[in-house]
């Protein structure tokens, strides 16, 4: 029963799309897990360039079934975006009806909270997300297979709806929603999303027990883990491995492998701590030339070299089996590479990721610098062109993860990839 992760290891943002979409040749299944239009992943092939924020990222093999598992939370409107953009028939997209719904008034809060926070914002989206899995957790929520249940629907919505408005208005002063406007748009919602709302979880168990190859797609990364990551600056859902678990229905024995995707640099969107951030003319160069710029919301990211401690606990958190490196050809050019192999907190010298945002903060890196490497690493596809001191720079992180690299990006595209080892066997 074969089912690999792929899992974003730093603040996301690491090219899982482009790793997906190179790696579902190999699989019949490629199922998202967590977070919501939120995450944003570029495929870029022969057929053009594809910006995803639900529909999985194996959408452009014919061969292949997508699934949005139960832990996604939707918002109908940018799905259905996605569907007609994509000309998705429902044999091409399975969308569970356990996963639950981002409404109107989720977004409306969202941006409201998010401005309330003032100087201490947390760098949301504003898509929403939270407070849709805040009502998930509430027991308040609403879920995809309820839209195919109108009368119902029609009974819990309006005193939704009713304490919604008591909070919009109470303690936000904002403009109330209307109900009428809100049922109006379930109903258009449960016309268009119908042919795609399945039982998900059944979906998922047939492939993996008659032996079909299932990929697992994270959103975020695993820094941004609502549990593991630099709390309180998170998502609001698991990205890590244990989220593949819960927000599909799968159990551990069906994994054949996690692989985590990594930059050759780290990035992060949003407020929070960033050890190894780089607000200099070497950040910005590195967000010129990577064209960091957030594929959902457009904003920069910062930029930073290599932070081997939180790759480290990633990698522990997850149990990686294998690397996944991307953006390599970013770096050519520079004559000497920094990694972060340990932190200095008050003084004192740890190699351990804090828990702790405060600490996070107060953490300096410490740095051991390597080589740079003229030749370019641009498109290549053999592992004999990666030049020798580039190869020494991820050895180096091998390493330090503790975790054998099976694949090197040299660029956007599908076929700009080097394999050093199979992530699913042929």
């Amino acid at each position: 029963m074969p089912a690999y992760a792929v899992i974003g290891g730093q603040w996301g943002d690491e090219g899982k799309g482009k790793i997906i979409d190179y790696l579902a040749r190999d699989a019949s299944v490629v199922a998202r897990y967590s977070g919501g239009n939120n995450a944003g992943h570029t495929v870029i092939n022969d057929a053009g360039t594809f910006k995803l924020h639900l529909v999985p990222s194996g959408i452009c093999w014919p061969h292949i079934t997508n699934i949005i598992g139960n832990g996604v939370v939707i918002d109908p409107d940018v799905l259905l975006g996605e569907i007609r953009e994509l000309n998705l028939d429902p044999d091409r997209l399975v969308v569970s009806d356990r996963a639950h719904l981002i409404m109107p008034y989720h977004i409306k809060l969202d941006l409201l909270e998010e401005e309330r926070r003032g100087s201490a914002a947390i760098g949301t989206t504003g898509r929403g997300v939270g407070p849709a899995y805040l009502d998930k957790v509430n027991r308040s929520g609403l879920r995809a297979g309820e839209l195919l249940d109108p009368e119902n629907l029609a009974l819990r919505l309006p005193d939704i709806v009713k304490f919604k408005n008591e909070v919009l208005t109470k303690i936000y002063g904002a403009d109330p929603v209307d109900v009428d406007d809100i049922f109006e748009a379930a109903s258009r919602w449960a016309s268009d999303l119908a042919p795609y709302i399945k039982p998900a979880e059944y979906f998922v168990a047939d492939a993996l027990e008659s032996g079909q190859n299932i990929i697992l797609e994270g959103a975020q990364g695993a820094l941004l883990d609502l549990d593991h990551g630099s709390y309180p600056y998170v998502t609001s859902s698991n990205p890590t491995v244990g989220g593949a678990l819960s927000g599909l229905g799968i159990g551990p024995r069906a994994f054949g492998g996690v692989a985590g995707v990594f930059k050759a640099y780290t990035t992060r969107v949003g407020a929070g701590p960033f050890p190894t951030e780089l607000d200099d003319e070497i950040g910005e160069k590195i967000r010129t030339i990577g064209k960091e710029f957030g594929t959902t919301t457009g904003r920069p990211r910062r930029c930073g070299w290599f932070d081997g401690v939180a790759g480290r606990y990633s990698a522990k958190v997850n149990g990686f089996d294998a690397l996944i490196i991307t953006k390599l050809d970013i770096l050519d050019g520079f004559d000497t590479v920094k990694v972060c192999v340990a932190y200095e907190i008050d003084g004192k010298r740890t190699e351990n990721f804090p828990i702790d945002s405060a600490l996070l903060s107060r953490s300096k890196p410490i740095y051991e610098e390597l080589p740079g490497w003229s030749g370019s690493t641009a498109g290549i596809t053999r592992p004999e062109d990666v030049p020798a001191n580039a190869m020494s720079y991820i050895r180096f992180i091998e390493d330090l993860l503790g975790v054998k690299a099976s694949i090197i990006s040299s660029g956007p595209r599908r076929e700009e990839t080097v394999v050093l080892d199979d992530i699913i066997p042929r």
